[in-house]
């Protein structure tokens, strides 16, 4: 059959399967024109949705984590841009580096700090901004794999996702880093399939970004590596074909060239690129924690094994809470459904990465926002299910009716599971620390009984030691008052000028009544409300032995 011949029986097949369906060829190429104004409004409501209680304090259940950051650009700004050297606030007098994440969103914070004063939302609207910017990135992910209906249907799903919702918001670097991986896949999809060096480009600096701000976003290698070898097994059929065809056929370029010596060379440096600014990093912050007191490193000990009943709990509250119980049901009938494509299997890979992940890293998944990465990938899959369930429905008005119900229904379900997220925990050290800068001075070595959230010492302005503490570290509830008394102790011999209780941990008073008595003896209460109760402590018969800091050189950004 000639060519001319054969471009004619292509275009009737194709004429006679519109005419077969006219309304389904009429509403895709509809819905195909509608996405990007469709995305464009979500991605305003999402936005607006993030800006909501923007500059609320660190008093919400995630606050402990979100006063250490605000503490590390509060200590930049105060003690000199020493990009490399974070401090925390609660190593009593001791300078309080630590082993961190690389801290590029506390020192960007310091800077605005400078200008324009210290404030919740200038932290808050780094995740913000870098949301915004990975949202149209995630939509051509999922429109390159699983096409425009799926795509649109899981830009919804990511946006609203009471965890992605909440976490869109907080001065963490969690979203921050998930958002900074989604660009970089999806320009890495892009490289692969067009061998445009722009995109190799953005791709390597995106994910070594990624990295840098949170090293859990590793789990991305999975479907980097699914995808070059999806693109080798792409040519290698390719080449296959074009061998058993008879001579003078032409076939399509394959995606990237993997035949040519340049291809291992651009992929050992797009993995320098991506990894060693990462390893050079991570390895000075465990120089840090090795080197200074309280010697923490964040993030230790998470990677650890936990019992069934542990894992079954992590996923209870995905699930339901994290996701929605629709978002969960969709996702799971997307993974069923997903349509067949050239890269079909990203999203699968990245999952799989996702749950070894949570196993291996069982103690630190008692962290939320350590799920975050589901959000996008249930999001993909649920839009795969909304597209195969709108494919096999014939009429417009039962497609419009269901969308508008699943929209209502998601949306309801999302805003009844994120309200917890908003509710305080940590309003009392809050109150407590705007009391304790009023009362006390400046260089004041503050104790605090305060379940290890750093919150009270971040509102203080004061530096000070979690009560009980074990090096720095936050140690739980006393066994009994002998130990409270001995780690009191030792602490107003280093120099600790001031204890405090909180509303939740009043019931200390009752059940170590030797640890009250020994405070009556070696303290005078000062303030006592209803949500805190502050002592100052008597240092006439301690002996105070001071702590030996060592200032830090190098690595300085002035």
């Amino acid at each position: 059959m000639r060519i001319s011949e054969r471009v004619r029986c292509s275009r009737f097949s194709v004429e006679s399967a519109a005419l077969r369906s006219p309304t389904k060829v009429a509403r895709r190429a509809t819905a195909t024109d509608a996405a990007p104004k469709i995305v464009f409004v979500i991605f305003l409501l999402a936005v607006a949705a993030r800006l909501i209680f923007i500059n609320q304090p660190y008093v919400d259940h995630w606050s402990w984590r979100q006063s250490d950051v605000a503490a590390i650009a509060r200590n930049f700004l105060q003690n000199g841009f020493r990009l490399g050297y974070p401090q925390i606030d609660w190593a009593g007098n001791a300078p309080g580096y630590v082993g961190t994440e690389f801290p590029i969103l506390p020192f960007i914070a310091a800077v605005y700090y400078k200008f324009a004063g210290v404030h919740e939302w200038i932290g808050r609207m780094q995740a913000v901004i870098l949301f915004a910017v990975s949202l149209p990135f995630f939509f051509l992910l999922v429109r390159e794999i699983f096409g425009s209906t799926a795509a649109v249907w899981a830009t919804f799903f990511y946006c609203f996702t009471p965890l992605n919702l909440f976490a869109g918001r907080s001065f963490m670097p969690d979203v921050p880093s998930l958002s900074l991986a989604i660009v970089g896949l999806y320009f890495f999809l892009r490289w692969v399939q067009q061998d445009e060096s722009s995109s190799f480009f953005v791709a390597a600096i995106a994910i070594s970004l990624s990295f840098l701000i949170k090293i859990t976003s590793i789990v991305i290698v999975a479907p980097l590596v699914y995808v070059l070898v999806a693109a080798v097994c792409d040519r290698r059929r390719n080449t296959e074909r074009r061998f058993s065809k008879p001579p003078g056929r032409s076939e399509d370029r394959p995606s990237l060239n993997f035949g040519a010596h340049r291809a291992p060379l651009q992929l050992i440096a797009f993995a320098a690129v991506a990894l060693l600014p990462s390893a050079i990093w991570y390895w000075h912050a465990h120089q840090m924690a090795q080197k200074f007191y309280p010697h923490h490193f964040f993030g230790a000990g998470g990677i650890r094994i936990e019992s069934f009943s542990w894992y079954w709990h992590i996923a209870q509250q995905t699930l339901v809470s994290s996701l929605t119980p629709l978002l969960s049901l969709m996702a799971l009938i997307g993974l069923l459904v997903a349509p067949r494509s050239k890269y079909a299997r990203f999203f699968h890979w990245w999952l799989v990465a996702m749950v070894l992940f949570i196993i291996a890293v069982g103690y630190g998944n008692r962290h939320l926002w350590y799920q975050l990465p589901l959000v996008p990938i249930a999001a993909a899959f649920a839009g795969a299910a909304c597209a195969f369930v709108g494919s096999k429905i014939s009429s417009r008005v039962i497609v419009v009716t269901l969308s508008v119900l699943l929209v209502s229904s998601f949306t309801t379900l999302a805003f009844w599971c994120v309200q917890p997220f908003y509710q305080s925990s940590a309003a009392q050290l809050r109150d407590a620390g705007l009391e304790l800068k009023k009362v006390t001075p400046p260089d004041a070595l503050i104790v605090a009984a305060d379940m290890g959230d750093p919150t009270i010492f971040y509102y203080a302005e004061r530096k000070g030691w979690h009560f009980p503490e074990d090096d720095a570290i936050y140690n739980g509830t006393p066994d009994d008052s002998e130990q409270a008394i001995d780690n009191l102790e030792r602490l107003r011999r280093r120099g600790a000028t001031h204890f405090v209780f909180t509303k939740n941990t009043f019931w200390w008073l009752q059940s170590y009544p030797e640890f009250v008595g020994y405070l009556n003896e070696h303290a005078t209460l000062i303030e006592a409300k209803p949500e805190f109760r502050i002592y100052e402590l008597t240092l006439k018969d301690a002996i105070v032995i001071p702590s030996e800091v060592e200032e830090p050189r190098g690595m300085t950004v002035r």
